[in-house]
């Protein structure tokens, strides 16, 4: 004879669970707004001329990696 077993989520469970995907869309938001920050900053010095981006330590090459950091 087979025997079955159900399995249920406590209901004392759920507001942790329903913590953790607030948490989850939260820091998904974050990042979407960091990334987008550092998309105007490239835009901005990407704009410069290379005398613009010489006299702030730059080259056209690096301003990716500058703005990016340890993303890269």
């Amino acid at each position: 004879m087979a025997h079955s077993t159900a399995t249920t989520r406590s209901l004392t469970a759920l507001p942790g669970v329903a913590a953790d995907i607030i948490a989850g869309i939260f820091n998904a938001l974050v990042r979407i707004g960091e990334a987008n920050s550092k998309v105007r900053q490239i835009n901005a010095l990407s704009a410069l001329n290379d005398a613009e981006l010489a006299e702030r330590g730059l080259r056209r090459e690096d301003i990716v990696r500058r703005v990016m950091g340890t993303w890269i």
